[in-house]
């Protein structure tokens, strides 16, 4: 772990595994291992043509979103990130089986199937959206915060984004009003080394990206994503940070997207060396195994869960979305904000 020079040594251990209890640990498990099934069934969909327009997936980054959510309060705190938003929506307590009819643009998605994939929306859970625009949230997570301030409340705003949406001009705005309003904001990065195809080395001049925080004077971490319970521990003290007033907080996490960066990514950029030694910290396997090691899981109990986390996709969600109804004709209007009037717009002859 690196912290922030200048700012004071946060103390968060790499293996901090005292702060989650069994109970707590085993339920990530699951949730994790029920974001990887959920994805690759999502990947399965894609290839039967059951999902159309793009689709990011996240697999291999679980450790990242279930960690700071975990630390946060979900459904309480409002969260946003990019167009690789479908965990982020599932762990802020949006229905999977509405996440996954969004996907297949059926009108029982969490927008009526008008999204898709990259637009997300939950606002019963606080869940403020996917957003294709690279860069987009950082000013949205920053007017959340202005509003939570402004109205004396206890929430947060938590933005994720990629390492490459760094190299936005939205992020150095937002970081910086950020800072002079001492807004309660949490700026997560899932630093997955890559922005598209480009490696980060390639195109960014600090590939440190909590260093990038000094320049606003905002205190920042940089952890391993791969292990939940050390996103966890570091997601608790920034968190505890932001919601005390202390003002805005960045945290890095050290990630892995094992598939390409969309369905029509080939992927051919990595290398296959890279690629095995990612999976070799796979943040389930990280978790399932501390957990075998200290007794509390059989690989048994792993195994019975896994079978049963597949059966409930394919029975539950996917029976689901295939369900649902196709959005009807007639609602095409049903949810634009402005009729499209020839005179309002001046194309009246």
């Amino acid at each position: 772990m690196k912290v922030m020079p200048g700012y004071a040594q946060q103390g968060v251990a790499e293996n901090d595994s005292a702060l989650l209890s069994v109970t707590d640990k085993k339920r990530l498990l699951r949730e994790m291992l029920y974001a990887r099934r959920f994805e690759e069934r999502c990947y399965e969909a894609y290839v039967e043509r059951k999902i159309g327009g793009f689709l990011h997936l996240y697999s291999g980054e679980e450790a990242c979103a279930h960690g700071v959510l975990e630390a946060a309060r979900p459904g309480y705190d409002y969260v946003m990130t990019s167009y690789r938003d479908h965990i982020h929506a599932i762990k802020c307590g949006s229905d999977p089986r509405k996440v996954m009819a969004e996907l297949f643009a059926k009108e029982g998605g969490t927008c009526k199937g008008r999204g898709g994939s990259m637009h997300i929306f939950d606002v019963e859970h606080r869940f403020m959206g996917g957003y294709a625009l690279v860069g987009g949230p950082f000013p949205l997570a920053a007017g959340i915060a202005k509003g939570i301030k402004m109205k004396g409340g206890d929430e947060i705003s938590i933005c994720f984004l990629g390492d490459a949406a760094n190299n936005q001009g939205t992020f150095h705005e937002s970081l910086n009003m950020a800072k002079v309003w001492d807004l309660p904001v949490l700026y997560v990065c899932e630093n997955n080394l890559y922005g598209i195809g480009t490696r980060i080395d390639r195109s960014t001049a600090v590939q440190d990206q909590y260093k990038r925080a000094a320049a606003y004077d905002i205190p920042a971490t940089q952890v391993d994503g791969q292990d939940v319970e050390v996103v966890y521990a570091a997601a608790k003290q920034a968190i505890e940070h932001v919601r005390s007033g202390n003002g805005p907080y960045f945290l890095e996490l050290m990630t892995y997207r094992y598939r390409g960066h969309s369905m029509s990514d080939s992927n051919a950029y990595r290398s296959k060396d890279e690629e095995r030694s990612w999976l070799k910290r796979d943040p389930i396997h990280i978790l399932r195994n501390r957990l075998i090691d200290s007794q509390d899981l059989t690989l048994s109990e792993f195994k019975d869960m896994d079978k049963a986390i597949i059966e409930e996709i394919e029975n539950e969600v996917i029976a689901y979305a295939e369900q649902s109804p196709e959005p009807a004709v007639e609602d095409l209007e049903k949810y634009v904000l402005a009729e499209n009037d020839p005179y309002v717009h001046g194309g009246a002859s």
